[in-house]
């Protein structure tokens, strides 16, 4: 199937792409290792998280990675952080949402040459990390997204039932206020997981705080925290939100601690 343009107007073809797309695993691991070596972070874990991670991905349980957003470099450094952890084996193997505007082919105000690489490069990034867009409300409007936010959370939902793992950033925005306190996480991931639920799959949750230390903040070297909660998750998407956001806070702050 071609690649289709990403455009809110395309999204049936779009999201019908996403969902048989699968990047070259090879290709990933060997991009992942690359950026680990750039990036290098210092990942620890909550008390027995890496046994109880090492056992999800043994017994191929199916999970959802939330990650809270402070910076654009963040994808890069989610990525680096699971070269570093026991995240390795599910590398290649995993759906990341990413806002739409990371798939445009071209920027206007450039070179045309220039600007196609560069934005061409950038897509083929994107989708190499296995990356799935959102159509956010805050760039398109409420209604606009309604549908396409419909599809886009079936594809991740059939996704996870077809044995892929999945990557949130669910503040759905960089914060670019206090990055030590998590801004509001919306139902988007609870839904997810109750149409999982629906195709027989009950993803558990995996959450990673990032910090850069103080601003400006250095995007390399970042304290990377990641816990698993020995819980399972609510069956109303908001409760699923707030739970959620508590055990993500949580992580956050301990990555600010052990920065």
């Amino acid at each position: 199937m071609d690649r289709p343009v990403v455009a809110l107007e395309n999204a049936d073809a779009v999201y019908e792409y996403y969902r048989e797309h699968q990047q070259n695993r090879r290709v990933t691991r060997l991009a992942y290792g690359a950026l680990a070596g750039r990036f290098r972070p210092r990942v620890r874990y909550g008390d027995g998280a890496r046994e109880r991670l090492r056992a999800l991905i043994y017994d191929d349980t199916r999970f959802i990675l939330a990650v809270n957003h402070v910076s654009e470099t963040d994808p890069y450094t989610v990525a680096a952080a699971a070269w570093s952890s026991a995240l390795r084996p599910v590398i290649g193997r995993t759906r990341v949402l990413a806002k739409d505007e990371l798939f445009v082919e071209t920027e206007p105000n450039r070179p045309r040459t220039r600007r196609i690489a560069e934005r061409t490069s950038q897509r083929r990034r994107i989708e190499m990390m296995g990356g799935i867009p959102v159509f956010r409300s805050r760039d398109h409007g409420l209604r606009a997204v309604s549908r396409a936010g419909n599809l886009m959370m079936n594809v991740c939902a059939e996704r996870l039932s077809r044995g892929d793992d999945l990557a949130i950033f669910p503040e759905g925005t960089c914060n670019d206020g206090d990055p030590t306190v998590l801004q509001h996480v919306g139902s988007g991931i609870g839904h997810i997981v109750a149409r999982a639920r629906t195709r027989g799959v009950e993803p558990r949750l995996v959450v990673m705080g990032l910090h850069y230390g103080p601003p400006p903040g250095r995007y390399r070297s970042a304290s990377v925290h990641i816990d698993v909660p020995d819980i399972v998750l609510p069956d109303k998407p908001v409760s699923i939100a707030r739970t959620v956001a508590e055990y993500l806070q949580v992580a956050v702050e301990l990555s600010v601690r052990q920065y």
